[in-house]
């Protein structure tokens, strides 16, 4: 099963720490060597983005920044065995932060992402 998990975190007063940042490199590393991890990356601010609606049948675009009190601001794509084990790759991730950076808060949502097996059956 494949998770997506997205972070959000409000405005860093600090860069990371750079422990840090070797920390989650290490992470990534043992998510690739288990064979779960199949893509990651940080994200722009949504100051760069765009947000694209279809409301009352009209389309509309409106252009970043967005009024979250959180940016998104990385993702990671696994592929587990299960809900539990997403949630205990983004643990350890999030641990991370909690160890390594003080004062730091964010969250991180993870979610299924659906594929073939999910559908129902064609006639």
């Amino acid at each position: 099963m494949r998770y997506l998990v997205l972070l959000k975190a409000g405005p860093a007063t600090t860069p990371p720490p750079p422990d840090l940042m070797e920390a989650i490199m290490k992470l990534g590393e043992d998510a690739l060597k288990a064979g779960v991890m199949l893509d990651n990356g940080g994200l722009a601010p949504s100051a760069a983005g765009a947000r694209v609606e279809l409301a009352a049948g009209k389309l509309s675009v409106t252009d970043g920044p967005f009024a979250e009190a959180k940016e998104m601001i990385s993702y990671a794509l696994y592929d587990v065995r299960s809900k539990e084990e997403a949630v205990e790759w983004t643990s350890r991730f999030m641990k991370l932060h909690q160890d390594l950076w003080d004062g730091w808060e964010g969250e991180a949502e993870v979610h299924r992402v659906f594929g073939p097996e999910d559908l129902p059956p064609q006639p």
